[in-house]
């Protein structure tokens, strides 16, 4: 999946480096979690390789073609909530 970044969102990025969100997006274990609103916007939950938990979102743009907008930590409810997803995906293999 090719990724762009959407003009001025790296600059916007608050305490999270661009390169850890191109961790999470090529990371093992990534959680697409559609955004809730009119926009096409998808969300990626995801670990850097150091373990920090970031959501970064994605507006899709045509095909296989998403455009990164904003990237964030997650909060402690969301880390929680992705750890369990994690140890049901580690499970399943």
């Amino acid at each position: 999946m090719p990724y762009e970044w959407l003009a001025g969102a790296m600059e916007r990025l608050a305490g999270v480096e661009p390169h850890e969100v191109l961790q999470v997006l090529g990371a093992r274990w990534r959680r697409p979690v559609p955004a809730a609103g009119p926009m096409r916007l998808l969300t990626v939950w995801g670990r850097t390789r150091a373990g920090r938990p970031l959501i970064v979102v994605l507006r899709h743009e045509a095909d296989l073609d998403y455009l990164i907008v904003a990237a964030r930590q997650m909060t402690d409810t969301e880390a929680a909530e992705h750890a369990r997803w994690e140890r049901l995906q580690e499970e399943e293999q």
